[in-house]
């Protein structure tokens, strides 16, 4: 069976974090260990509060794993502060962990902020350099290169940068953008233009998570990134178009657990 470390924070909701990586990585059939990095109290509406782990038990969850489970992958989500990316990509590196997808979760979908301003450099020093894939959205993606991202030009423009600076794939999530929801791939082959139908739903709460997750998930499988991220947009399309509302929120993506295995190829 094929395994996925995520580190990541944990949802008290259960739509979002490591809640919502479990469930979707479970679907695809693969094994999901994690190590926490945070506890959050939060919801659809917004995060309440947010208590970090220390780096020296965050390492010791990673050396746990490593030295017992080998994971085939690795998703990266919350890391709120910069001691614990540094511990986390250290441990990364001593490990040679493989087909590392990170998530540079700044922000919730409600709009709470997550990450610490000063994180943000760390994880481009720390982690990026490592990664096989970052995810950013267009607000993440305007925060990491400090250019304005409202266009299609201008998402290649930015993915074209952060490409080059890491020497990573690069998916600039478009879903920020007005009328569509296609994303941008960037690799070493150039642009690659996944399109996709915008779901006109309230139920967005932990997409982000599900998608990188499921990312992780077809690289643990063996597939190839660009596989791995068209399977992993039709999973979330799917999602939400499941539609299941749970809260009186935004509506936590708990639906997208109900989809049938066989839809992973």
């Amino acid at each position: 069976m094929k395994k996925v470390l995520i580190i990541a924070g944990s949802d008290s909701s259960g739509g979002a974090g490591i809640q919502a990586d479990i469930k979707t990585l479970t679907v695809q059939g693969v094994y999901a260990m994690s190590a926490v990095t945070a506890l959050t109290a939060q919801n659809t509406t917004g995060v309440y509060g947010i208590l970090e782990v220390s780096p020296e038990f965050l390492a010791k969850q990673i050396d746990c794993v490593f030295q017992d489970i080998v994971p085939d992958a690795v998703k990266i989500g919350i890391l709120p502060g910069s001691s614990l990316i540094r511990t986390a990509a250290e441990r990364l590196r001593f490990y040679g962990a493989r087909h590392i997808v990170v998530d540079p979760v700044m922000a919730a979908t409600s709009g709470s902020r997550l990450m610490q301003q000063e994180a943000v450099s760390a994880l481009m020093e720390e982690l990026f350099p490592i990664a096989e894939l970052i995810t950013p959205n267009l607000p993440e993606t305007e925060a990491l290169t400090g250019r304005r991202v409202r266009s299609p030009e201008e998402m290649e423009q930015a993915a074209k940068i952060l490409y080059k600076k890491w020497n990573c794939g690069v998916l600039c999530k478009g879903g920020h953008l007005p009328g569509t929801a296609d994303d941008l791939l960037y690799t070493e082959k150039g642009p690659l233009w996944l399109r996709g139908e915008r779901v006109d739903t309230r139920n967005t709460h932990g997409t982000g998570c599900t998608l990188s997750s499921a990312i992780a998930g077809g690289l643990a499988r063996g597939l190839l990134l660009p596989d791995a991220v068209c399977q992993a947009k039709e999973y979330l399309t799917g999602a939400l178009k499941a539609g299941l509302d749970l809260g009186r929120g935004n509506g936590p993506l708990n639906h997208m657990y109900m989809l049938k295995q066989d839809t992973i190829q």
